[in-house]
């Protein structure tokens, strides 16, 4: 893989004031989803630079990150093609809008390249900044599309708990995190939940009687008893990540998302997709939605279509949502930042990586296969209750004891435990409660794969220890 081998070099010999830059951290800057108070006692990890598959810190810890930045970092770090293209816009047009019957070059070849990569209903892209910025135009889109229709009371959208939409006022009231509705006085109205299609937590121990392909019928007709709750004549929409990604990777019954789709049809709401984090080849196809099994009418994408190296996100609209909303004039909405076109020039660069060196195709067929071999073998250690991947996406269940199944009591954080054992071993592994993840680049070879591995069992290893010398495994 090419490198930026200068910066890089430059980054190496540099020396960094780590307490300085800490200080400076906790005297200026609110990190998102972070209690500000303990992060200053503790001090900011400070990260300088990245290639490959790793990244360093400011101490010269080398770290390999097992979750690509926060699910973004698809083609790896040190892509000199990636800086060029930017510098080379930047030079020749770093900056112009796409209000006032405006474009730039850019964000029209990217327009043109993502209805090549998307599915063939797929026509028109609404650009934003990011991936909640894109679910705020999603609510935006569909109840403007009802209302061109002559439904304008069709506003009510239908979203999962524990699934994630991102942190604007639209996006967390999509999002089902009570951790966000707490604050804020979230969710807005005309947005409603249902629960999450998760069989190791909901199924097993709620519906033991049912096998798992049968619990994915059953989760999805949840969606249906909700629509003649609010009443088909007043829902507009149901949306869903195709697994979900920030909720812990729950990877659904195969069964699930047709079953979903057959609902969508049958009353006739619009079914909306968020690839934020499954687009793009994460899922071992270009988009989740092909992956479960699902024809959506709204795709959300972002993270993935830069690498992360630049923000841009975006809402692809299927040819029924554009066909009526463009025959009905202004769609009074839009951003700043629609269409940049030094984003769009890395994002250009960046499909093209994914294309030329067949990204997709070899973490469906080579290294997505290998990574679920691997990972799926962690399900013999005495912590691991369940370990599944999808693609390159994979979520392990610690648990206190598996025969019978046990959790661990949810106040001991046993998941933390875990994630500071990571951090201290020089591996990337996020905790969703006693849930740990990862999404790997998606250009880590088998034998990354194999140290990765390596590296997430001696974690276990020394959580284990850890957990029973602190008592709680009973």
């Amino acid at each position: 893989m090419a490198a930026i081998s200068k910066p890089i070099a430059a980054a190496q010999q540099r020396r960094f004031d780590t307490q300085q830059l800490q200080a400076l951290d906790s005297a200026h800057y609110m990190h998102p989803f972070t209690d500000s108070a303990a992060l200053a006692k503790k001090g900011a990890r400070i990260i300088v630079r990245g290639e490959g598959v790793y990244i360093w810190d400011s101490e010269g810890n080398k770290i390999f990150d097992a979750m690509s930045g926060l699910w973004c970092v698809n083609v790896g770090y040190g892509r000199k093609s990636l800086a060029d293209a930017a510098y080379r816009q930047m030079l020749e047009l770093p900056y112009y809008n796409s209000f006032f019957q405006t474009t730039t070059e850019p964000s029209v070849r990217l327009a043109k390249l993502l209805s090549e990569v998307t599915p063939p209903q797929f026509n028109r892209v609404f650009f934003s900044g990011s991936g909640s910025e894109g679910n705020d135009t999603v609510v935006r889109l569909v109840r403007h599309y009802w209302s061109c229709l002559g439904h304008p009371q069709k506003k009510v959208i239908i979203s999962r708990w524990n699934g994630y939409h991102g942190s604007t006022m639209a996006g967390a009231s999509l999002g089902g995190m009570e951790g966000m509705h707490q604050q804020g006085g979230l969710p807005i109205p005309d947005i409603t939940h249902i629960q999450q299609p998760y069989w190791f937590e909901i199924g097993r121990t709620q519906y033991p009687h049912l096998s798992k392909d049968a619990f994915g019928i059953e989760a999805a007709s949840w969606l249906e008893k909700k629509i003649l709750e609010v009443g088909a004549e007043n829902v507009a929409a149901f949306i869903g990540e195709p697994v979900q990604g920030a909720g812990g990777v729950i990877i659904p019954p195969k069964t699930y998302w047709p079953e979903i789709q057959r609902i969508c049809d049958k009353y006739g709401i619009l079914l909306v997709t968020d690839e934020v984090i499954c687009g793009f080849g994460r899922t071992g196809q270009w988009w989740g939605c092909e992956t479960v099994g699902c024809k959506p009418d709204l795709m959300t994408f972002a993270k993935g279509v830069t690498s992360g190296y630049i923000p841009l996100g975006g809402v692809m609209v299927s040819d029924k949502v554009a066909d009526v909303v463009i025959r009905h004039g202004d769609f009074n909405h839009g951003y700043t930042y629609s269409g940049h076109p030094v984003a769009a020039a890395v994002a250009i660069e960046n499909i093209n990586i994914v294309r030329n060196e067949n990204l997709v195709d070899k973490v469906r067929l080579e290294t997505g296969p290998y990574l679920k071999q691997k990972f799926e073998a962690l399900i013999d250690h005495p912590l691991v209750g369940e370990a599944e991947t999808c693609g390159f996406m994979a979520g392990l269940v610690l648990v206190k004891s598996k025969a019978p199944i046990a959790m661990f009591d949810s106040a001991l954080e046993a998941g933390m435990v875990c994630r500071g054992h990571c951090f201290a071993s020089g591996l990337i592994m996020r905790a969703v409660g006693d849930r740990m993840i990862i999404a790997p680049p998606l250009v880590t070879t088998q034998s990354q794969i194999d140290e990765m591995i390596a590296l997430i069992r001696k974690c276990l290893d020394l959580t284990y220890a850890d957990v029973k010398s602190r008592g709680w495994l009973g």
